[in-house]
């Protein structure tokens, strides 16, 4: 069955019939479909945007920043949940950030390509999708209990560290393999070992990438709820953190104690830390791509 035929009686153009003219109305179709589905997924967001600014901007301000949380909605701030995500953040991206990219250049780099690798790279897949509550359970049996950390920031940093860690590697896994075999070939060639092929060379080139899953990893961690609240996060805290084993609250922690409260101006203090947390997420997102086009430019 011939699969083009002569448009207009001309044989210098060409129409597809049959399956071939099927399948490209099939594709002209999806991509209409999938611009419609981008564009109702962009117009939701749009929606609560705006909706969370209209209700929580008039919050905004430097005493909502500096203040501490009150029982009364127009005196209470997010300084001391402000204070605790930093401490929290800090130590889990500084755990997790080397971690994973020494697992990721071990897997690609030096591991044997056997079975044992085989179900290594299968078990971080599947923690990579496994719901943030889970890790709660097991910082909280880890961490809270075992170890006898308490509910505190280390407890927390430790946890988040466990939960962004198989995204992390899997992120720089990708970034390394993209790294063309020939700059390896070349780098052996001239007579440097593996290592220092890997380290002047796999990893700058693969760093674009790896900073790419930090930064995902981050933006995860810092509007994280759940798990922190598995291992006895505070969701009223009075005071700032002065050492790595006080109880601590955290943004989201906050914005889930006001959602509770049936007062209509809590929720307002709500959309306003909303606010704030996208402000700080754009920001740390801003700065890592700046960092990684300044990896690439390199």
């Amino acid at each position: 069955m011939a699969a083009t035929e002569a448009v207009g009686g001309d044989p210098g153009t060409l129409s597809a019939s049959g399956a071939v003219a099927r399948r490209q109305a099939v594709s002209r179709a999806s991509r209409y479909v999938l611009l419609a589905a981008t564009l109702i997924g962009v117009a939701v967001l749009a929606f609560l945007t705006y909706d969370t600014v209209d209700a929580g901007a008039s919050r905004i301000s430097w005493d909502f920043v500096t203040n501490y949380p009150s029982r009364f909605a127009d005196r209470a701030g997010l300084r001391s949940s402000i204070l605790g995500s930093v401490w929290v953040l800090v130590p889990t991206v500084g755990l997790a950030f080397p971690i994973s990219i020494a697992t990721a250049i071990w897997i690609e780099e030096f591991a044997p390509k056997n079975t044992l690798l085989t179900i290594v790279k299968l078990n971080l897949a599947n923690l990579a999708g496994v719901p943030s509550i889970i890790y709660g359970i097991l910082g909280l049996a880890l961490f809270v209990r075992l170890m006898e950390l308490g509910p505190s920031i280390l407890a927390g940093a430790l946890t988040l560290s466990l939960m962004i860690l198989p995204m992390t590697v899997i992120a720089s896994q990708e970034a390394i393999r993209q790294v063309p075999p020939s700059t390896r070939e070349g780098s052996l060639a001239l007579g440097a070992s593996h290592w220092q092929t890997v380290w002047n060379h796999v990893l700058p080139g693969a760093m674009p990438g790896i900073m790419t899953g930090i930064i995902l990893a981050v933006s995860r961690a810092i509007g994280e709820t759940a798990a922190l609240i598995m291992i006895g996060a505070f969701t009223f805290i009075a005071f700032d953190n002065t050492s790595p084993f006080d109880d601590f609250t955290t943004v989201p922690i906050q914005i889930y104690n006001w959602t509770i409260r049936p007062q209509e101006a809590f929720r307002q203090n709500a959309a306003g830390a909303i606010i704030l947390l996208m402000a700080a997420v754009l920001t740390l997102n801003l700065i890592a791509a700046i960092i990684r086009e300044r990896f690439r430019g390199e």
